[in-house]
Parts: structure tokens; sequence; C-alpha cells
């Protein structure tokens, strides 16, 4: 959600009954300072900050969080436990995001107060054990006590029902929100993920850190490089330190990093992040209310 999720998201999912979560992946630390102070300012519910733990200013994000009273932090690309301490001695509850049993018994025994279990169609940065999300939710689920959050492939209520059925107490939801009015996402990003269809998006750089793409000019590049062998040098080059943004936040379609999930195939319209959040809830009640009449 780098690039998608400011502060307007972040407090229009929290006001509809969500917790909204603001993406600090693509922010220098004054900007996630303001982001913050206007969710403050836009919502009177619980909102979060996912952090990637590999992000070079992490010091200064994390003082800005801890400063400005956040009550939850999502990590992920990293080891929460260089973090828990600083984070819960501040009142902060930490929700850690892995791809695979290893890491989910680490998140626990470091402290963390649940875990998200993201599987491989998931949009973005992704394990690189390409294990789904049907598959990981009652894998990880066998190996903590933690609560549970399901994410990758999501984006309905019955995905949502699917999820609690395997498992999970909850869910995360990302690429069904890139396309929400809120979202701070270029136009021309929202409309080609609306455009995506089935088989739309893949995993590119395995080599590097495996991200789920919409297949594009530069996804083809990437993708060719890599079969071809080139070294992780060269791919990094490629890639470079402003593809996403040129993609996601600049609406380059063609040059820039498109990422998103494989359920950007699900998703038709661009809407509100209440009305998402109304349709999905709404929708999972009726099929729990559907299923448990058939049963009884």
């Amino acid at each position: 959600m780098v690039w998608c999720s400011g502060w307007e998201l972040a407090s229009a999912v929290s006001n509809a009954g969500g917790l909204g979560l603001i993406g600090a992946g693509s922010m220098h630390p004054e900007i996630l300072k303001i982001h913050i102070q206007k969710a403050n300012q836009s919502t009177r519910f619980p909102f979060g900050v996912n952090v990637p733990l590999l992000y070079p200013e992490i010091d200064k994000l994390m003082e800005i969080i801890i400063n400005e009273k956040v009550e939850i932090v999502f990590t992920s690309a990293g080891n929460p436990a260089t973090w828990i301490k600083t984070l819960k001695d501040a009142g902060i509850k930490v929700v850690h995001v892995v791809a695979n049993t290893k890491f989910a018994k680490k998140a626990e025994e470091a402290g963390v107060d649940a875990i998200v279990a993201e599987g491989f169609e998931a949009g973005g940065h992704n394990g690189r054990e390409e294990t789904t999300t049907m598959t990981l939710i009652p894998l990880i689920k066998a190996v903590t006590n933690l609560p549970l959050i399901a994410a990758g492939g999501i984006a309905t209520g019955r995905g949502m029902l699917a999820a609690i059925a395997l498992g999970a107490e909850g869910v995360q939801i990302g690429s069904r929100f890139v396309a929400s009015k809120e979202s701070s996402a270029h136009e021309n990003f929202k409309n080609e993920v609306i455009k995506t269809g089935e088989g739309g998006t893949q995993l590119s750089m395995r080599k590097l850190i495996p991200v789920r793409l919409i297949k594009n000019k530069f996804a083809d590049e990437i993708n060719k490089a890599e079969s071809e062998g080139k070294s992780t040098q060269y791919l990094k080059e490629l890639l470079g330190s402003k593809r996403a943004k040129l993609g996601m936040f600049e609406g380059d379609l063609v040059e820039g990093e498109l990422e998103i999930g494989q359920v950007a195939s699900l998703i038709k319209e661009i809407k509100t992040a209440k009305e998402i959040v109304d349709e999905i809830v709404e929708e999972y009640l009726a099929m729990k209310l559907d299923l448990m009449g058939k049963e009884f």
C-alpha cells in the first residue's frame, strides 16, 4: 500500500468501522508526522501505521509514531524483536506480517500482540515460499496462539468468511482499497487496477524481494532480465529507487512499478472506503447466515 494509503484513506476506513493503516513505507519522517496528525483530526477512532522494518530512516519513524501516540503498529520486512520493547513501553500494540510458520513462531517469541499471515496472492512484497493464503492460515494457526489476521487475495465478504473459517480472527485488506476514492494512488493506477483481469498480475523480482505487479513494460523488462540470469546488481539498477512512486503515485503505466494483488481481477469499480467496508461486512454477514441456515 505504499503511495496508496495516506491519512485520508486510513481515517476513512477507521470511520467506516475498520482499522485504517497509514503506509509509512513511502514516507519521509516529516511526511509521516503530517499524515498522523491529519488522521487524528479526521477520525476519533483508532488507526495504525504500517512500518517496513528495513526502512532506512526507521529510528526517526518510530520516534514520531511514539511521540504522536499512535495506538497500533503493523511491522513487516524485518525482525520485530528490535522494536518490541520500545513500542510496548510506549503502550503501542504491535502486529507483525509473516509469510511462513518459521517467522510466525519467531514473532510470537519476540512478543508481538498479533500476526498477519500474508499469502502468495497478495500485492506488493511477498514471501519467497509462495504459499497461498488458504494454505498459510491453517499452517500458522497450528503453531501460534496469537490472534491471527489473514491477508492476500481477500477483497469480499465471502473471502473474509473463508479466512475466518480457516482459523483467522480477522482480515487485512489492501488491494481493494487501492481502488477507493480516498486512496492516494494516481487515477491512472486506480483505473488500471479495475481493468486488470484474471492472470493480469505476476510475481517478479524473485532475486531481490519478490513483489506482485500488474504486467506492463517494466514488469516485462524485469522478467526478461531474470530469465537471462542477470545479476542482482543489474536488477537493482533496473529497478532504481523511484519505480513504485512513478507507477502508483505519478501514474506512469508503462515504466512504473504497479503493485497489486491477484484479487485485482475481482475489483470492477472505484468506490468510497465506507462503501467498500459496508459491502464486505454485509456480504460476510449474509453468507454466514446463509451457511448457518443450510447447516441447521
